[in-house]
């Protein structure tokens, strides 16, 4: 088992825009969409292939999906929120909270993996949860330690801590459960907004975790090994708690946003920078629309190859 994979999808917006259905419960997210439909998505598609050319770069194995026009899903560029994929074959996919983004689930997708040489072995589909009113948002709800099969998750409404639960018994994880809050003491919408666990390193927003979780958080990740980077509240609205660690052509790297990586402190830098090469790109306009980032657009492909 390791933490990072090389290879990673990506679906690419056709239809982009700020999702009204998604505001609510994320603070990170416009107030003001743009009015410009078709400018927006024309810049969302630019900040898209930036991306990932910046990734190709370091070496990492993209693969892209097109997004389809109909049914309208203004949030596929995040396609972590509805699948995970594991080293024994397993397909997860998981229940979304918006009525309007559980048409991104995509069969087809899953089939192409496996056209091109991926071994699926089982599907494993909790997308009925819907039905009862409970959602988990794959990555997004669980930030994985899948070297010591620990997943950590902060509640809210798109993270039920019963199917927390559920999904660690299937995989074999063990749950790390807390609240996070923003500065206006409102619960964090998505974990991987407010923390990053690598190999080695974790970069944590802290002063989110209410004081009766956090030294049980800090606790879990020390005694795996990993170094943690505290980032305030400042580094964590400009994304700074949304990264991904992958594998590169000459090592690990850590993939963010430019505006991420600007809100860092040079003592921040210089702390990730010893375990990974850091490696962004400029989409601010996905972010400021969607309330989302890089991590979110990266559905890593942990599959084995087929023999």
């Amino acid at each position: 088992m390791t933490q990072a994979t090389d290879t990673v999808f990506l679906v690419r917006p056709c239809r982009f825009q700020s999702n009204p259905h998604t505001a609510a419960s994320n603070a990170f997210q416009a107030r003001e969409p743009d009015k410009d439909l078709s400018a927006s998505n024309m810049l969302a598609q630019q900040q898209f292939d930036g991306l990932v050319v910046a990734l190709r770069r370091a070496g990492v194995n993209c693969l892209v999906f097109d997004d389809t026009p109909e049914p309208h899903t203004p949030d596929s560029v995040f396609p972590n929120n509805w699948v995970s994929t594991h080293p024994d074959g397993r397909v997860l996919l998981y229940p979304m909270e918006a009525v309007n983004r559980r048409t991104e689930r995509r069969m087809d997708i899953v089939d192409a993996l496996g056209r091109i040489g991926f071994d699926v072995k089982e599907i494993v589909d909790f997308a009925d949860a819907e039905l009862e009113g409970r959602f988990l948002e794959g990555t997004g709800s669980l930030v994985l330690d899948r070297v010591n099969r620990i997943a950590y998750a902060c509640r809210s409404s798109r993270t039920d801590s019963g199917l927390v639960h559920e999904v660690c018994d299937r995989l074999g994880y063990r749950a790390e459960l807390f609240l996070a809050q923003d500065r206006e003491g409102l619960p964090i919408y998505h974990t991987n907004v407010m923390m990053f666990v690598g190999s080695s390193v974790a970069a944590v927003c802290l002063a989110s975790i209410v004081d009766e979780d956090r030294a049980r958080v800090v606790a879990s990740l020390e005694a795996t090994g990993h170094e943690i980077v505290d980032i305030g509240f400042d580094q964590m609205e400009r994304f700074a708690g949304n990264m991904l660690e992958l594998k590169g052509a000459d090592g690990p790297v850590i993939a963010m946003s430019s505006q991420a990586l600007e809100s860092l402190t040079s003592a921040h830098r210089e702390r990730l920078a010893d375990h990974a090469q850091l490696v962004s790109s400029d989409i601010s306009h996905i972010e400021q629309q969607s309330g989302g980032s890089v991590r979110c657009m990266l559905a890593e492909v942990h599959l084995p190859k087929q023999t």
